[in-house]
Formats: structure tokens, sequence, C-alpha cells
């Protein structure tokens, strides 16, 4: 009975009794050829024309490699073949310039896959048409996980664009780009962006007080002021005091007075003056007026109003 040869690999398969004083040669042979299928790397040029890989029966062929590379300014639509009835593996290194083409691997009666430039491909092929094996198809491939093992060190993960479709919830987002949201972007604590633009394209853009482009309103009677109140207007109808140990500078509040009266606004253990004489006193802010105080130092404020007396 004579050799016959396997019909992936072409390896060939020696009959009992044939081949006499030549089976180590032979064995060899198909050593080599196992060991092109699982470690073989060829670089192919594909710039010019189409290519057809062989698989050629007992010797070296270039469509056994695991690993191929293809080369060159592509000059047209280009399409990289292997004969049918393969069954094997590849890793697909797309080297080309694409120039506005494209690039095509597949069995020759399949519909393959485009490759992207510049990136590498797994694919195996089933015998009768090659399969692009993509990140979504792979098992525990999820958003959790990629950032979870993003970064060895501190458990974070780099990347250039994130674009945001649906609700997504995170603790501190930190770019030196543009962060840009379709839905909703919310975090449990800071969005940083060092160097570019936060925007929100589809809706508003709020803080942990709301929409930023308003003020919030809070109604109070007699009261002393918070860290919370930063960035708020209080509605007030009784005495304001600014208590010592409590802002920071660069923090405001405003002061409306909502009564038909005079409110007192009073210091507690801070220093307040008045933009328009720099004295440092309680104030009184007569009825329906408005003040700001602003936040200067360590319990050091300026107060500001039209009708402050």
């Amino acid at each position: 009975m004579a050799s016959t040869f396997s019909t992936d690999l072409k390896l060939e398969l020696m009959a009992t009794g044939e081949n006499a004083g030549t089976w180590g040669t032979k064995t060899n042979t198909n050593l080599n050829l196992v060991q092109q299928a699982i470690a073989g790397y060829q670089a192919i040029n594909v710039a010019s024309s189409d290519v057809a890989l062989a698989m050629s029966n007992a010797s070296i062929s270039n469509a056994r490699n695991m690993v191929l590379n293809f080369t060159g300014t592509l000059t047209g639509t280009r399409v990289v073949t292997i004969p049918d009835g393969i069954e094997k593996f590849y890793v697909i290194v797309d080297g080309t310039t694409h120039s506005g083409n494209t690039l095509t691997f597949k069995t020759v009666s399949g519909t393959g896959f485009t490759c992207v430039e510049g990136k590498s491909h797994f694919a195996y092929s089933d015998g009768t048409n090659l399969n692009l094996i993509s990140g979504i198809q792979l098992a525990n491939n999820t958003l959790d996980a990629v950032l979870d093992n993003g970064n060895s060190s501190n458990g974070t993960i780099n990347v250039s664009n994130i674009t945001v479709s649906a609700s997504t919830t995170c603790n501190t987002i930190t770019t030196t780009g543009v962060i840009s949201g379709g839905s909703t972007l919310t975090t449990d604590s800071n969005i940083t962006s060092t160097n570019g633009d936060i925007e929100a394209t589809a809706g508003d853009l709020n803080d942990q007080k709301g929409e930023i482009r308003t003020v919030p309103v809070v109604s109070s009677g007699t009261r002393t002021l918070v860290v919370a109140d930063h960035g708020k207007v209080i509605s007030g109808t009784g005495t304001i005091t600014v208590p010592s140990s409590v802002f920071s500078a660069g923090q405001t509040v405003t002061i409306f007075n909502n009564t038909s009266g005079n409110i007192s606004i009073n210091r507690s253990g801070v220093t307040m003056y008045w933009a328009q004489t720099g004295a440092n006193a309680n104030r009184t802010l007569a009825t329906r007026g408005v003040a700001t105080i602003l936040c200067v130092a360590s319990n050091t404020f300026v107060i500001t109003g039209g009708t402050l007396t």
C-alpha cells in the first residue's frame, strides 16, 4: 500500500512496509512540517496582486505557517486565499498600508474576513471558510474583567477614547482629552479633565448640586451656614451666621432676603470684610436684597451686595 497524505497539514502517512530505508528522512520532513504549522512565520507581500497560498503534500508551504504577516502598500483590493479543505488555526498580521483599499483573507470558496490595517487577527479554517475570532467572542471578556486587569500595580486601565452610550457608573474618571457622553455619565467621586473639555452633547452636565448652569436655591429661616451651602442661594427669613473652620478659599454662598424686613448676616469667629469699605463687621441685608459671601482664606471672607449696610 502506498503512502497517503493527511487532509489538513499534508503530512506523509507511510504505509506498513513502505519507504524502506527512507523512514528517517520522511519522518524528519513530517516533523518540520508540524513545526511550521505550530510555529512557522512568513511575511507575504500582497501589494500588487491577489495571493493564493499553497498547502503542498510533504513539503514546506506558505499556507502551513502559523503566523502570516501581509505586507506592502495595496494598489487595489486584495484577496489572500488558502485551499479549501484545510482545518487550521492562524495568527494573521495586517502589516500593509491599505491606501483606501481592502484586504480579505479567505478559503478559495469561502467569504473569510476583512483585515484591519495595523492589527493582528486570530482566525481558524473549518475546511469551508476562514472564521475571525474577535474580542467579543472570547469568554469572560467583560468590561469588569478588563478594568480589573488593566494594570496589575494599581488596578487602572488607560484608554485613548471612551464613548458612553448608556448609563455608566464609576468612582473616578481622569482624562487628558475630552469626556463626552450621549447618555448618562455618573460617578461616585470626581471627574477630572486636565487638558481638555467635559461635554454633555445630548443633555445636562450635573454635579452633586444639580445641573451646573442652575444655582440651587434653599429656603431657610435662621441658619448657621454649612459647607454644603457652597454654590447655593440661601433664601433666608432669619439671621444668617458665618461660622469658623467650615469653608475653604474659593467657596461662595449667596444670601437672598426673602422677607419684607431686614435680616442679619453675622460672623462667628471669622473675619468678614465688606467689599464696599473694607470694614470687618456684621452686616444687615435689606428686604429682597442679595449678598454674596466669598471665602478668600481660612476663616476670612468678603461680602458684597447692593442692599447691605
